[in-house]
Order: C-alpha cells, then sequence, then structure tokens
C-alpha cells in the first residue's frame, strides 16, 4: 500500500469520525479494508490528528528554526520539541550545583523550564516565592496525580504528597506538635546526644588514626539517627561503631537510600511515566525499588505495632516523639500514622542533608 493511498484512506475515516457517515469511496483491498477496520475503532485517536493538523506548519517551522536563535527560558536556552530537556541532560551529573549556578545568575533567583513537548515548571530560591507556593497561596499550586503517583508508593498520602484540606489538616497538625517545648527539648536532646556521644568521638579516632573520612557519609548517619529518634524513637546506631549497629537498621537505612534514588530518577527522567514500563519489564532500579520499599514498610509497620501495643500498656501521652504524639490522639490509622508520623518527617530530614551519590 502507498503512502498516497494511506493519507487518503485515513483522511476518509477522519471525515467519518466527524461527520459520522463516509463519502463514496472506491473498493479497498484486504490489507486497506484491516488498516480501516484499525482506524474506525479508534475514532478518539482520529479526532486528536484532525485537531493537530493546523499545527503541522509551526511544528516544521520550529524545526527549522536556528536554535541559536531560540529565546531563552529565564537563562535557559529553550530548543525546538526539546525545550530546555538538554540542559538537565548535560548536567545531570552535577544537578544541585549546576542549578545554584544558574539560579544565582538570575536576579529573581528563579528559572522556568520546557521538558518535551510542553510541559514545563519552575525551580525557585527566592524566599517571596516559596512562602507563595507553599503558604500564602498553595491551593493554587496542586502536585497533581503525575507527582502523587512517583512518590506515593514510597510515601504514602503524607504531608509531601497531598493537596487541598488532607494537607492543610496535616500541616496543622504538624505545626501545631512541632510548636510544642517538650517536642523542642526533645529535639535538642537527641542532637546533642548524637554530637556528643557519636559525632565528635568519630571524628577524634578518625584524627588519631590519620583516617580519612566520607563526610558526606558522616552527616547522612549522624542525620539518620537523629530524625529516627525525633519521628518515632528508635535509635538505629548508624554513627556509632560498626559492631554496635543492629543489622536491621543498617539494611533499613540503605533500603531508604534506595528508595530516594528511585524516586529522584523517576523526577529527572523526561518521561514521567517511563518507570511504570521499568517496573512492569522488573529493570533493575525499579527491581530495588520494590526491594526496599518491602524492607522499609516492614520496618515501620513493626514500629508501628509496637507503639500501639506500648501505647495500651503505658499510655503514649508522656512520650515527646512525632510518632506517639500522632498516635496517643486515637485518629490515625496504621498506614496514616506510618506515612504521616514516620516517612514525611524522615524523608524531609534525609532530603536535606542528602546528595545523590555520584
Amino acid at each position: 500500500m502507498t503512502r498516497g493511498e494511506l493519507i487518503e484512506l485515513t483522511g476518509r475515516y477522519i471525515k467519518r469520525a466527524i461527520l459520522g457517515r463516509e463519502s463514496p469511496a472506491p473498493l479497498a483491498s484486504r490489507s486497506q479494508i484491516q488498516i480501516g477496520m484499525e482506524l474506525s475503532l479508534t475514532s478518539p485517536l482520529a479526532l486528536q490528528l484532525l485537531l493537530l493538523l493546523p499545527l503541522l506548519p509551526l511544528i516544521c517551522s520550529l524545526l527549522r528554526r536556528d536554535p541559536k536563535k531560540q529565546p531563552r527560558a529565564h537563562g535557559l536556552k529553550a530548543y525546538p520539541l526539546l525545550g530546555t530537556l538538554p540542559h538537565f541532560v548535560k548536567n545531570q551529573h552535577r544537578f544541585l550545583d549546576w542549578c545554584t549556578d544558574v539560579i544565582k545568575r538570575e536576579p529573581t533567583h528563579t528559572i522556568s523550564f520546557k521538558e518535551l513537548g510542553f510541559t514545563g515548571g519552575a525551580i525557585t530560591a527566592n524566599p517571596a516565592n516559596v512562602e507563595h507556593i507553599l503558604k500564602t497561596n498553595f491551593a493554587n499550586y496542586p502536585k497533581g496525580e503525575v507527582t502523587v503517583s512517583m512518590i506515593e508508593d514510597f510515601l504514602g498520602r503524607g504531608i509531601f504528597n497531598s493537596d487541598g484540606e488532607q494537607w492543610l489538616w496535616q500541616r496543622k497538625a504538624a505545626s501545631y506538635e512541632f510548636s510544642k517545648r517538650s517536642l523542642r527539648s526533645f529535639v535538642v536532646d537527641a542532637v546533642r546526644f548524637e554530637v556528643v556521644e557519636r559525632l565528635l568521638p568519630l571524628l577524634d579516632r578518625a584524627r588519631r588514626d590519620g583516617r580519612t573520612l566520607d563526610v558526606q557519609d558522616v552527616l547522612e548517619r549522624f542525620a539518620f539517627d537523629n530524625i529516627c529518634r525525633v519521628a518515632f524513637d528508635e535509635d538505629p546506631v548508624c554513627l556509632a561503631e560498626e559492631s554496635m549497629a543492629a543489622p536491621q537498621s543498617a539494611e533499613f537505612m540503605r533500603a531508604f537510600n534506595d528508595a530516594q534514588s528511585a524516586v529522584t530518577a523517576r523526577f529527572m527522567s523526561p518521561f514521567k511515566s517511563l518507570w511504570r514500563l521499568k517496573r512492569l519489564l522488573g529493570m533493575e532500579s525499579e527491581r530495588r525499588m520494590c526491594e526496599a520499599l518491602r524492607t522499609i514498610h516492614g520496618y515501620a509497620d513493626r514500629i508501628v505495632r509496637e507503639r500501639r501495643e506500648r501505647g495500651d500498656a503505658t499510655g503514649l501521652a508522656g512520650r515527646d516523639d512525632f510518632l506517639s504524639r500522632f498516635a496517643a490522639s486515637g485518629e490515625h490509622s496504621d498506614e496514616s500514622l506510618r506515612d504521616g508520623g514516620t516517612w514525611s518527617p524522615t524523608s524531609s530530614s534525609r532530603g536535606a542533608t542528602r546528595r545523590r551519590r555520584r
């Protein structure tokens, strides 16, 4: 079947999809009938093709334009169809440093970007913009189902993955708990213990032995110990000597790192739903994500279950960790406690201290 015949046949079926009838046509061959049947079963697709026809001249003109003459999107040169994607691909090995450099060059400390097609977003380090988006006008900036779907298996529907009334309720609850003096004192005591009893001795031993320390790894372990104490009063002992660390806690920390890396890879991909195909095919990144989630959820479910049992026996009102405060109200299911009382604060702390390993 020639190209012209296929175009003619497609045109007839597009007309049929719109008008509900088809103009008289000569007899078709078996291959033409087969193609026609497929097109007739996908009339919405035919309608989309028709709607895209007026855009063909624009797309062709964009492809013919000189990339050097393309407008810049707040500091980033935009390319035809690809948008600003080439910049992200080129600098993916130093993404945070590159973002910092670009934002510092902009007077507003804000850049916008375009991904494949017509989607895009913005990156800002302007405090006024951050307050506008996250506080005063948060309802105008929903995360959207695409974003929610990429992190829901990891964070559930906690404060970092919710919108509207659900987010407002969780924010009020978290703000109320964090504003209490007892919780602030608990945080100070936990950090002081970690610094005095573990961090400083670790640095002192390294100095005496002449060892080189991976500062990133040390800070990750330091933050992880602290946030586990504050979030659910568990001490994983990650910063202490290797012999003192519980194997279960070390496995949990590795699983958490793997899950965060997988989520970051999902967001860095130009195709936001590609991770679904990777999971379906059992590719390495998503396979490791599934294994990490089993470890993480098992660890969290154990903590929540033990906290429930401990609360029934001794009560939770006198405990200062985040999870106990939520559980003491009796208004949360085990799943919501896992998402809101453990992963949300844990992920926020890890996100503030962790950078992707090169």
